[in-house]
């Protein structure tokens, strides 16, 4: 498995968030490929280039360690580390570092990279900046959780597009809903567009351009309604107020002349905006 554009987005991201809470002037990190190698592949205030495509094996050097035991690991001085194997000391002593941290990705159970603080001089790397880093750590959990649950809805949305009216059609509709409900939460844009693009997979806004127009957040309301939620739930899964799916709701009412909420998925599916 290689870094796609999209991860790496992530993880630049949540070094330079490692390295503004803890303080370090350098961060690098990378995820998983198969056979339970790490390949370094984001560089954060490095000097050089010796740490690039850095592959890590489970149990060797510092973040090697991390991913054998699924836990935060440093070291003070890493060349004269008796805490760690040395198949690293080369690049690592290019870059001049001495004090390194590392912690775990870790999604479902399972380790998914490793991110790396570090610096140029021999200090304890300890207590808050370990749980700082921790921190950002988990924010890329995150992300790559949410970009999994959006590739597998996006995967099954294009399976169910060519779906007929019937028993699994609901689950075309369920899919949908929370397509709709997990597109404005994607913070890279190429994959919020292809999440935008599934849905029209599943509705007739992919024959051709809806006669009503509705915002996007209109839509996403009314996917919430036609799966049956309340506006607290849509609100919920949305990230906004209640208040604020009432006035989305009423506005896309408006646009498809609908006097209750029923006609409104009826008249928003005979457009074209839900399947």
């Amino acid at each position: 498995m290689t870094t796609d554009a999209s991860d790496a987005v992530e993880i630049r991201n949540a070094l330079l968030r490692l390295r503004r809470g803890t303080g370090l002037p350098i961060a690098f990190g990378g995820l998983m490929e198969a056979g339970q190698r790490m390949r370094i592949s984001e560089l954060s205030g490095t000097a050089t280039h010796a740490l690039r495509s850095l592959v890590v094996t489970s149990g060797t050097g510092l973040g090697g360690k991390t991913v054998a035991l699924s836990r935060p690991c440093a070291v003070t001085d890493y060349s004269a580390s008796r805490q760690i194997s040395h198949e690293y000391d080369a690049p690592v002593a290019v870059e001049g570092l001495r004090s390194v941290l590392a912690v775990p990705v870790v999604v479902r159970y399972r380790v998914r990279g490793v991110l790396y603080g570090a610096l140029r001089t021999s200090l304890p790397l300890g207590g808050r900046m370990l749980d700082v880093a921790m921190e950002a750590a988990r924010d890329l959990e995150r992300a790559l959780v949410v970009r999994d649950e959006a590739r597998t809805l996006a995967a099954e949305a294009a399976a169910g597009a060519g779906a007929e009216v019937g028993p699994g059609w609901e689950q075309v509709r369920e899919a949908h809903t929370a397509l709709r409900a997990l597109a404005p939460r994607i913070a890279d844009p190429e994959l919020r567009a292809e999440l935008v693009g599934a849905c029209a997979l599943l509705t007739a806004e992919s024959a051709g351009p809806p006669r009503v127009r509705l915002a996007p957040r209109e839509v996403d309301v009314l996917a919430c309604v036609a799966a049956g939620a309340t506006n607290a739930v849509a609100a919920e899964r949305l990230g906004v107020t209640p208040e604020t799916v009432k006035g989305y709701l009423r506005s896309a009412m408006r646009k498809l002349r609908a006097r209750t909420r029923g006609e409104a998925v009826v008249a928003a599916r005979r457009a074209g905006w839900l399947p």
